[in-house]
């Protein structure tokens, strides 16, 4: 199963493998005190086109777009991530405020898609 956070909130016993997927390490937040088991800088938006949305739900649509064309040469790092969601709880990390257009939401929405993390 793979499950969406923010990084912000508290760890819980059932997140199972956290993983930050963002590219920048979140404000304020001690590495310690994130409980992370992994950060993976390769499935976030290039700085560009995290630049280019800034969280504009406007812009939603096309970032969407955007994002899987970056994440289409990921295969096997997306693999992984999803073979992991189908043996337990992947929970990814996010530090947006927004948690409707951010994007952990695309990633999940990607590997829902392909039968995985389910």
């Amino acid at each position: 199963m793979i499950a969406l956070k923010r990084v912000y909130d508290a760890p819980g016993p059932d997140d199972g493998l956290r993983i930050l997927v963002d590219r920048l390490w979140p404000r304020g937040v001690k590495k310690e005190a994130a409980h992370l088991d992994r950060w993976e800088k390769e499935l976030a938006p290039s700085d560009d086109l995290r630049r280019w949305f800034a969280h504009d739900p406007d812009k939603w649509a096309e970032f969407r777009r955007r994002f899987r064309e970056e994440l289409a040469d990921k295969g096997a790092l997306l693999h992984e991530l999803a073979r992991q969601g189908e043996k337990g709880r992947v929970t990814l990390l996010y530090a947006a405020k927004d948690e409707e257009h951010n994007n952990a939401v695309v990633l999940k929405e990607l590997l829902e898609e392909e039968g995985h993390g389910r």
